[in-house]
């Protein structure tokens, strides 16, 4: 594949029926939980499961979701997302970058961008990052 950005995270996706909606492709709203499922599937293999981030009362949430769609998907598509962490300010707030390619053409079919705010699990009021989300985190940033 040809990804925008060096040494991507990436899932396979096989669209299933579930995923299709009355237009016969692919509903937006499950490009938003593909996202969402390889930010977190990114985070365990960094490190951060769930379970860590209840255990430093801390949790990275959507502040902000940009989703180009540029082509659709159907069903019994096979599909790449890739994630990368292209910017964490080691204060409040990091960012992702996606894209979603087709595999049978290379066909681009979203490119997306989630900026995260850390909050405190228990108040949800905002928290400084953690030392470990820094590391992680910090460490794991791609230049764009």
């Amino acid at each position: 594949m040809e990804w925008v950005l060096p040494e991507p995270f990436v899932i396979d996706i096989r669209v299933g029926d579930e995923s299709i909606d009355a237009y016969h492709h692919v509903n937006n709203s499950e490009y938003l939980r593909w996202v969402e499922q390889i930010s977190w599937a990114h985070s365990e293999v960094l490190g951060l499961s769930i379970e860590r981030y209840r255990e430093l009362d801390r949790a990275m949430v959507v502040h902000r979701h940009e989703l180009d769609y540029l082509a659709p998907a159907f069903v019994g598509d096979e599909l790449q997302l890739a994630t990368w962490i292209v910017d964490c300010d080691e204060r409040f707030s990091l960012t992702r970058r996606f894209q979603l390619i087709r595999v049978s053409d290379a066909k681009t079919l979203l490119n997306a961008r989630t900026r995260f705010a850390c909050v405190a699990l228990t108040s949800g009021r905002p928290k400084r990052l953690p030392e470990e989300y820094r590391r992680i985190y910090g460490g794991a940033v791609v230049v764009e």
